[in-house]
Parts: C-alpha cells; structure tokens; sequence
C-alpha cells in the first residue's frame, strides 16, 4: 500500500519530476498530497491561493513537461447533480499555492496533456463531453472549446447522470484513452476527435482510469464490476493496445 491517509479517498495519482507522488483526494472538502515513494505524505493541500477549501472534492492531476501540475475539482457525489463547481487548479513549477485557472466545468474529472504541452484536455462527466483549452507559457488557459462529445462517438449503454468519460491518458502520438464510467469501456480518441477504437472491459462496466504498459503496447485498465455496489469491488486488468 503507497499510502492510506484518512479521509482522503484517493483518486488520481500522478509521478513528478522529483519521483515523488501527487494523490488527489476526492472526499469533499477534497484534499491534495505529495508523498514520497515509500508513501510518506511530503506536502498537504486543503486550500488554493486565496485560501478557498476544494469544494467538490479533487478528482485526478497531471504533471506537464515543465513540472508544473494541473488538478480538477469535481463536484458532490451522493445523489443526483444539482451544483456545476468543477474547477481546474494549477501548481506552478516551485509554487508553493494552487491556483485556479478554469471554473463552471460539469463535474471535473480525467485531464491530460497533448505531447506538445499546447493543449490541456479535461473530462466533464455530467456533461458526457471532453474540452480542451490551451496552454499558455505561464501555465494558463485559454481558448476553452468542446474536443467532443460521447455519446456521438458511441451508443451510450445506459441513461445515467454519471455516464460519461472518467480519468483519460494521452499518449505519444496525442491520442487520448479514455474510460467510461458506466459505459464499460475505453474509448481510443484521436487529436482530431476521431474515435479510433473500442476496448469493451469484460471485468465491469464502472470503468475509472488507464495507464499504459511497457511501450504502450499493452493498457492497464481499474474497473470496477458494478457502480451501484456500495463496495465498489474493482480489479485491474490488462489488455492489449491497438495501433
């Protein structure tokens, strides 16, 4: 086990430059840490800049080239929508506060990074769409636009809230890998917003993240078997990739 702080409720994890962990913890008020490699907590996050709890809970982060770290808010999650809070919180590189960068997201979740550090993609669950902004070389964003929508790019596989993309990877060539939470399966999107592939997860239809194996030729995927289960008993599986 990395690391079990309570009251967290880990979420995204993501490895920085210094080899140490950023853990988002999505229990709301959310909280952000930075552990070393044997999980021991480094730094502790419960506020931004202006001093402001993370309201909504963080959902996932990621490091850009540069070092710096991008991390969504997310929103209350014990029964139906009613509050659009999601945000995007940004670490400089030797910052010491967050700030935030973008706000008014419908349930912030997965976010990653083109390859050539331009283009910040961020998953909006509620909304069933991933945006995309661009990066600016203090870390801003600007240019907010729809990359796309889901369900025009596959049939939805139930009419829920909380049916839409999870946590996303991006890889070399720019192509996003995303998990559908409800929909049981990973979507292989181009940068153009062309999906590419369908990887049906057998394991469970609540699939949540994905990490790429050696290579990328192989995709480590968490899922869980059935989102209504209060116990969320998950697994990971591994499957292989396509070109």
């Amino acid at each position: 086990m990395l690391n079990d702080a309570p009251g967290c409720g880990h979420n995204g994890l993501a490895l920085t430059h210094k080899r140490t962990f950023i853990i988002a913890c999505t229990n709301d008020p959310g909280a952000i840490l930075e552990v070393d490699m044997d999980g021991k907590e480094l730094r502790r996050w419960d506020v931004d800049d202006k001093g402001n709890k993370f309201v909504g809970g963080i959902n996932d982060v990621v490091v850009a080239a540069n070092g710096g770290i991008y991390a969504t808010v997310f929103g209350p999650y014990d029964g139906p929508p009613t509050a659009v809070v999601g945000k995007i919180l940004y670490l400089a590189p030797a910052a010491q506060k967050w700030t935030q960068v973008a706000d008014e997201l419908n349930y912030a979740n997965g976010i990653g990074i083109s390859p050539d550090q331009k283009t910040l993609y961020v998953d909006e669950t509620v909304g069933n769409c991933i945006l995309k902004f661009t990066i600016a070389a203090d870390g801003s964003l600007s240019h907010r636009s729809n990359f796309v929508l889901l369900n025009l790019l596959t049939k939805n596989r139930v009419d829920s809230w909380w049916l839409g993309p999870d946590s996303m990877k991006v890889d070399s060539q720019g192509n996003l890998y995303v998990a559908q939470w409800f929909g049981g399966k990973v979507l292989k999107i181009s940068p153009a917003g062309k999906l590419l592939h369908v990887f049906p997860i057998a394991a469970g239809y609540g699939t949540t993240n994905v990490a790429f194996g050696d290579g990328g030729k192989e995709l480590y995927v968490t899922v869980v078997k059935d989102p209504d289960d209060p116990k969320a008993k998950g697994s990971i599986v591994k499957i292989a990739n396509v070109e």
